[in-house]
């Protein structure tokens, strides 16, 4: 309770946290919701044009599943608004890890086929066997199932709760999820910085391979975007609280994402929709005249 403004008698204290009905909480649900429709439309798109050379080029099974997750990306940032309950707090902060987690495994795996698909064009490199499908489909499962375990680890020893906060001279209880083990938490987030990291460093050592259309560069770009909106989060997560620390990182989750949907598939989209001449398997293996040094 808190003293009225005459002191005569007590009145409940605010509850504080990022409400639906809030206006900061509305603008980001609608800017999730809105967010997650370009992903559907990519993978229709995508769906339509599968027999094209661009789309063929880019590993096309992976690049639907890189999709999906940037769909579940969009959408798990709804799982911090609201009222936060006993179960959403052990939830949000796993489904954020394991959505991003293979998230970024799928980009890892795409920029190492990429790299052994050029490495295997010699008549008698031994590489040939390690670019089949399967090798990325193993490398985007071991990266979620070492997600996931650190996940269970955290919430089998010290899993998140429910936390009210209430200072002797504010009239504001915060209700918060407590992380439970700070630890545990900047593992998971630093095990996806991680996977980023040597997405970005094997991309970027193969961003000269002579192709008119490298994904490398491409996936160079979006991992220094995803890894500068996470660098930028953690400062600001520090000198924040209450219902702005959880808004903060809900940008940062929907900055990362568009960041990787716009770097990974607005130039293959552009080229879809508006350069269909260059939709061809002749022009995909033209040697650029400029390569980005």
């Amino acid at each position: 309770m808190w003293p009225n403004p005459t002191q005569d008698h007590c009145v409940p204290k605010t509850k504080e946290y990022l409400s639906y009905e809030d206006p900061l909480g509305i603008t980001l649900t609608a800017t999730s919701i809105s967010s997650s429709l370009v992903p559907v439309a990519i993978f229709g798109l995508f769906i339509h044009y599968r027999t094209t050379p661009i789309v063929r080029a880019n590993n096309y099974t992976l690049s639907c599943l890189l999709l999906l997750s940037l769909l579940l990306c969009f959408l798990c940032s709804l799982v911090f608004i609201g009222y936060p309950h006993y179960e959403k707090c052990l939830l949000r902060q796993v489904t954020f890890g394991v959505v991003f987690a293979l998230c970024v495994s799928c980009i890892l795996a795409k920029t190492i086929m990429v790299v052994l698909a050029f490495k295997a064009t010699r008549p008698d490199s031994k590489l040939r066997k390690w670019t089949s499908p399967r090798v990325s489909y193993l490398i985007v499962i071991s990266c979620i199932i070492i997600q996931t375990f650190l996940c269970i680890m955290w919430l089998s020893f010290s899993p998140p709760f429910l936390e009210v906060k209430s200072e002797s001279n504010s009239a504001v209880l915060i209700i918060e999820c407590n992380e439970g083990s700070s630890l545990a938490f900047w593992s998971m987030l630093g095990y996806l910085g991680l996977l980023a990291f040597i997405s970005f460093i094997v991309a970027f050592l193969a961003r000269r391979l002579p192709d008119n259309f490298n994904e490398a560069k491409f996936i160079t770009f979006s991992m220094l975007a995803f890894l500068s909106v996470w660098m930028s989060y953690i400062p600001a997560s520090l000198s924040s609280r209450g219902k702005y620390m959880v808004a903060m990182e809900i940008f940062a989750i929907q900055s990362s994402t568009w960041s990787l949907v716009i770097c990974m598939f607005l130039p293959k989209c552009f080229i879809i929709v508006f350069r269909p001449n260059m939709n061809s398997r002749e022009k995909l293996m033209e040697k650029p005249k400029n390569v980005i040094s």
